[in-house]
């Protein structure tokens, strides 16, 4: 299917259930809010959040969660860490309609 390919590797990725989405957080910041895009060794492309919550017991990934579903307008519990848990670079799973999907996080990613 297609993805987002803004020079390197892709900001997300579609399949046949939803998405994946490449993030770079970083946890503890004075604000939660999306920033843009944070660009990466070999040219790698994630899209950057900050959120307010600490890395501490899943709370800066629930605050990461509940951030993206809603600039996505998507139900929180239509989103989960797939990968990265506890480090900074992490992949979001997003389940759902591919194409309504792609639209929104164009919407995230796009310049």
């Amino acid at each position: 299917m297609a993805s987002s390919r803004l020079a390197g590797r892709d900001v997300f990725t579609l399949t046949d259930d939803g998405a994946q989405l490449f993030v770079r957080a970083n946890p503890g910041a004075a604000k939660d809010e999306i920033t843009g895009l944070w660009c990466g060794a070999d040219d790698e492309r994630r899209l950057a959040v900050k959120v307010t919550a600490p890395p501490d017991k899943g709370k800066a990934n629930a605050s990461i969660i509940k951030l993206l579903a809603k600039a996505l307008g998507a139900p929180k519990s239509t989103l989960s860490v797939s990968a990265g848990e506890t480090v900074r670079l992490k992949t979001i799973t997003l389940i759902g309609d591919p194409v309504a999907l792609e639209q929104a996080l164009r919407g995230l990613t796009d310049d």
